[in-house]
């Protein structure tokens, strides 16, 4: 199988929340399953079904995360050096047509989080970062045309 790139930040994440399915969250719902199956027959037992489907996806989440994180090749930002975007960078950018500021981190697919600045390695935009320099103008495209943006810093910390 082919490796996943992910920060440790990431990586950790993603143990941390296979500890806690595995030593949390799979022991109580064996107990509520256990509890549910006491009330008698289980054909018209809704906390017996919501726990059997709360199992499942716990079961489903594992198996992934375990895949995930042994797959993972994980790279330390900092590092690398240079101005150059690469996987892991901080990279500021300016909206040429709004001149809005924003400032993003390329991370692997599994870390990514829009709402915290960290954008995937195989989204569009980190697609056409990926390779430039600060000074470089991306183009991006987007539901409302295609978007440009110019590199204003990046960094590894």
């Amino acid at each position: 199988m082919q490796k996943i790139p992910m920060t440790a930040k990431g990586q950790q994440r993603l143990e941390d929340e296979l500890r806690t399915l595995k030593s949390v969250d799979r022991p109580a719902v064996i107990r509520a399953i256990a509890e549910a199956r006491e009330h008698g027959d289980l054909s018209e037992n809704a906390e017996y079904h919501a726990a059997r489907d709360r199992q499942s996806f716990i079961e489903g989440r594992v198996l992934e995360l375990e895949s995930i994180v042994s797959n993972a090749e994980v790279i330390d930002p900092s590092t690398l050096t240079g101005t150059r975007v690469r996987f892991g960078a901080h990279i500021q950018l300016v909206d040429e047509e709004t001149d809005k500021e924003a400032l993003y981190q390329i991370v692997g697919v599994h870390e990514a989080d829009i709402k915290q600045g960290l954008i995937s390695i195989s989204s569009p935009l980190a697609k056409a970062l990926i390779g430039k320099d600060v000074g470089d103008t991306v183009s991006v495209p987007a539901p409302g045309g295609d978007r440009t943006y110019e590199i204003l810093k990046v960094s590894y910390r």
